[in-house]
């Protein structure tokens, strides 16, 4: 019995086999590769047999999706990816991540593609209408050189990826340059993937014996009867990823630069200082793992700081004109990636709302320009003043809830309502109504 206790002992404090699962859905980001890092390590601490990924994403950042992919190239782990659940699709850098894998498999109703490098600033790279045109102007070939120096790097980046895992390069070269797409029984039969699975139980069944090449060399897939643990997203991502939102990146750098405004207006308030800078921090903070365009993050500032001179010193609108230009063009300009361009209606209301104040703050510069001076002896000149006491020619008179020497050319009475003529030193001359 005591023998059958500590065998049932080990037995127990033994770690199981298993396969770490993680979710990467929407598009691939800081916020992404933060999270695949970490459960790679985590993978790596809990001895892990294999790490799958169930992938839906359109898209993201070229810088990120290589990063991951380095990650996947040199793990000691296979990482499987897995198109998942149905309905779901690795399309653009997706395709990318799935040719990285060591395993590469898909649920039914999924599909892969569209993998061609996008420009914000114009039409696809490698365009037929772009090399048809033997008359196309120096700045159109110079930019048709950038476009196809960016469409041989992702054609060669895709198909080195092909080779390492023995998959379909030929299809790999045209989803870059053709942006053609398959579905996952199609992927299967052009040997694009390795296995189109149910669910994650049935894709371990399906790869279990599969040989697969690693850094180190090839290995065998041991993956029967193992148990799923998962690494979901957690309060960390979630908050990168919402910070790193192009979108909610520029809404805190508008919010940050109004409250540090505010706050210079009216020093000691507080509130709108404290806010503009932790808003204005957090937008840096998401700006540096974003790949921005620094000129466009100029002609924002400087559209932002024209828009406030319009307001402080007002030059009938050429300076906001000037500021709202600035400001759209720089945000227009920002980001330059697929899937992370900033929300044209989000730019728009921002310049609308500023462009709105700036025409207010004109407005009411105005309508005071118009109205007399209320201040200094401007403003005392025919303002009321309340008799003391009786006097004949000289007394005292209440101005302004103040004590006034008083001068009269006619005989007052206490509690009489006077109006000023004239101030001379402290000496209001005063006459009846």
């Amino acid at each position: 019995m005591l023998a059958l206790s500590f065998a049932w002992q080990a037995s127990a404090q033994t770690p199981s086999r298993h396969a770490l699962v993680m979710d990467i859905e929407g598009a691939i980001g800081p916020a992404t590769k933060d999270y695949f890092e970490r459960g790679l390590e985590q993978a790596r601490e809990q001895g892990s047999e294999v790490v799958i990924v169930e992938l839906d994403t359109p898209g993201g950042l070229v810088d990120t999706t290589r990063d991951m992919i380095r990650e996947m190239l040199n793990a000691d782990i296979p990482v499987v990816m897995y198109v998942s659940p149905s309905g779901a699709r690795a399309a653009s850098a997706g395709t990318y991540l799935l040719y990285g894998s060591h395993v590469a498999a898909m649920a039914p109703s999924t599909h892969l593609g569209s993998a061609t490098p996008v420009q914000m600033g114009g039409g696809l790279p490698g365009s037929k209408e772009s090399d048809d045109d033997g008359a196309a102007e120096e700045s159109e070939g110079e930019g048709s050189a950038m476009e196809r120096k960016v469409m041989e790097d992702a054609v060669s980046f895709i198909r080195s990826l092909a080779e390492r895992h023995d998959r379909n390069a030929d299809w790999a070269e045209e989803a870059v340059r053709d942006a053609v797409n398959l579905t996952a029984s199609e992927a299967l039969e052009q040997n694009v993937i390795e296995a189109v699975a149910r669910d994650v139980t049935d894709l371990l069944e399906q790869i279990d014996g599969m040989s697969v090449v690693m850094e180190s060399g090839d290995a065998t897939l041991e993956t029967a009867d193992l148990t799923i643990e998962r690494f979901d997203p957690d309060w960390r991502t979630q908050v990168l990823s919402l910070i790193t939102n192009p979108n909610i990146a520029f809404f805190l750098m508008i919010i940050g630069f109004y409250g540090l405004v505010f706050e210079l207006a009216s020093p000691g308030s507080l509130f709108p200082g404290t806010i503009g800078v932790i808003c204005l921090l957090l937008s840096l903070f998401a700006f540096q793992l974003l790949p921005i365009n620094y000129a466009g993050l100029a002609l924002i500032v400087v559209g932002l700081a024209l828009m406030v001179g319009e307001a402080l010193m007002p030059s009938f609108g050429v300076l906001g004109l000037g500021g709202i230009v600035a400001f759209v063009l720089g945000s227009i300009m920002l980001l330059d990636a697929e899937y992370m361009a900033i929300s044209l209606p989000l730019i728009g209301g921002v310049a609308l709302v500023s462009g709105g104040l700036m025409l207010w703050t004109l407005t009411r510069f105005a309508t005071l320009r118009r109205r007399p001076a209320h201040t200094g002896i401007e403003q005392m000149i025919g303002a009321s003043a309340v008799a003391l006491e009786d006097f004949e020619a000289n007394g005292h008179v209440r101005l302004h809830s103040e004590r006034w020497n008083a001068v009269s050319d006619a005989p007052v009475k206490q509690g009489d309502e006077l109006k000023v003529v004239r101030l001379e030193g402290l000496t209001v001359y005063v006459s009846h109504p």
